[in-house]
């Protein structure tokens, strides 16, 4: 197979005009793009971006697909994007991910190219704006290092050795196949499933430091809680993946070494701060493991994608 034409898969949702300088950014990469695939979530929030728009003329190769909010699954509505492309590549993205520069998707791409690896995800780089805690979070869980992972580093690696991130992932279409795709219905963690369910068959995974995305979030602690839970839940669902890697101990060691970062860069002032978000983020991640023993009412409110558990019939 030649791995040469690739597609992007974008979920959006409220897109602002941020959004059309990445899809500017995905037309000026050295690797052209065959189809930028879009699944938008409620049709009006995109015709009130585009109508009138004249930059719309320069999108002929954009797709956009719509649904409502109460059909909307973090695997679900991947799968039917991936669906969509018949190119042997595809590379998902998040709409607040902006690529750093033009070789973003050269760069990502190239493991796949070469046989190195099956998946290969981005590094991303902090916003200019992020606080100091949200930098060091960036760069533990994105360090200056590519690496390829496989099975033979669950051992060392733990959790890590599945971590991969849709916020902008590149798949060989291939093996995505092989392996049953992204799960039909997910609250979180489509990502890593997929990803773990991969090494799990003797794939590798690829880390590709050089290939760069801008993207960080300030949550508060109360969006923290709900994000764990989710997370939680997604871990409690999918046992085969999560169960023989807990995340706890790459939590703990988070918080150490953001507290040392802190200190060695003057902000000790943030260290209780951090330490408080750290504990909703626990919570949280430890009521969505155990949601199954929750009342539906606790399981609505604590979760961040509602629509998840609706769907369920909650």
């Amino acid at each position: 197979m030649t791995l040469t034409e690739i597609d992007v898969i974008i979920p959006v949702y409220k897109p602002g005009k941020d959004f059309l300088t990445l899809l500017d950014k995905l037309h000026q990469q050295t690797i052209p793009v065959n189809k930028i695939i879009l699944f938008n979530t409620e049709q009006k929030y995109w015709e009130s971006l585009m109508d009138q728009n004249p930059r719309r003329k320069n999108y002929e190769n954009v797709q956009v697909y719509h649904i409502s909010k109460r059909e909307f699954d973090h695997g679900r509505t991947r799968r039917d994007a991936v669906k969509k492309s018949k190119a042997p590549i595809f590379v998902m993205m998040t709409q607040d991910a902006m690529p750093a520069d033009e070789f973003l998707l050269e760069r990502l791409i190239a493991p796949l190219q070469k046989g190195e690896a099956e998946v290969s995800y981005a590094r991303q780089l902090p916003r200019r704006e992020a606080g100091p805690v949200e930098k060091f979070t960036r760069q533990f869980n994105y360090p200056e290092e590519s690496c390829i992972k496989s099975k033979k580093d669950i051992q060392t690696l733990g959790i890590k050795a599945f971590f991969c991130s849709n916020v902008c992932a590149a798949y060989r279409r291939d093996i995505y196949d092989e392996l049953g795709g992204f799960l039909k219905h997910a609250i979180f963690n489509e990502d890593m499933v997929y990803a773990g369910n991969l090494v799990q068959r003797d794939y590798r995974i690829a880390y590709v430091a050089q290939a760069q995305v801008i993207h960080s979030h300030e949550y508060t602690n109360k969006e923290q809680f709900h994000r764990n839970f989710d997370v939680g839940v997604s871990q409690a669902e999918h046992p085969e993946i999560f169960a023989s890697v807990p995340s706890e101990s790459e939590g703990i060691k988070l918080v150490k070494m953001t507290a040392s970062y802190l200190i060695r860069e003057g902000h000790a002032g943030q260290i209780i701060p951090m330490i408080i978000t750290s504990g909703y983020k626990f919570a949280g991640y430890r009521l969505g493991k155990r949601y199954q023993s929750l009342s539906h009412k606790r399981v609505l409110k604590y979760a961040m994608n509602k629509e998840y558990f609706k769907q369920k019939g909650y």
